[in-house]
């Protein structure tokens, strides 16, 4: 039996007037162009089983927003596993960006199908800070799971 890809990232939350807010990414590429619900992420990526899910987590986000992970205390999220069958492991990093400066990773792939055609497309097309309510209504389905323990963590 093959083991379970398995990815890494980095939730980074910050507390507003409006309350806990999360910073996530619209994943990139013609299949989530159109999409909202399900098609916004944690900043996250692929990692070998031979290095450790944390300093993964940091290379991802540095790879995926193209700024360098931010200091602070991490707080563990643990793991979901997703409709595709990733395992996802996350922590939960209170800091401030501003989205404008992120300069998202970019990803090759055939499109439109077997056109013979090689584009290039951001991995995440977007960054923004929702709230705790908006985040839940266009997160990954399993990822929904974070947020809950964020918010059990930050009460």
């Amino acid at each position: 039996m093959t083991e379970p890809r398995r990815s890494a990232g980095l939730l980074l939350f910050r507390r507003t007037g409006a309350g806990l807010e999360v910073l996530l990414g619209h994943m990139g590429g013609p299949y989530f162009a159109k999409k909202d619900a399900g098609a916004w992420t944690v900043p996250k990526g692929e990692y070998e089983p031979a290095e450790p899910a944390w300093d993964a987590a940091r290379r991802e986000f540095q790879e995926e927003l193209g700024l360098p992970p931010p200091d602070g205390a991490a707080i563990e999220l643990g793991e979901v596993r997703q409709a595709n069958g990733k395992i996802v492991t996350a922590w939960a990093v209170e800091a401030d960006l501003d989205p404008a400066t992120i300069a998202p990773g970019t990803f090759v792939m055939e499109w439109p199908p077997r056109s013979g055609r090689i584009q290039e497309f951001p991995e995440l097309d977007r960054v923004a800070w929702l709230t705790a309510d908006r985040a839940r209504e266009v997160i990954v389905t399993a990822q929904a799971a974070f947020l809950d323990r964020l918010a059990e963590h930050s009460g």
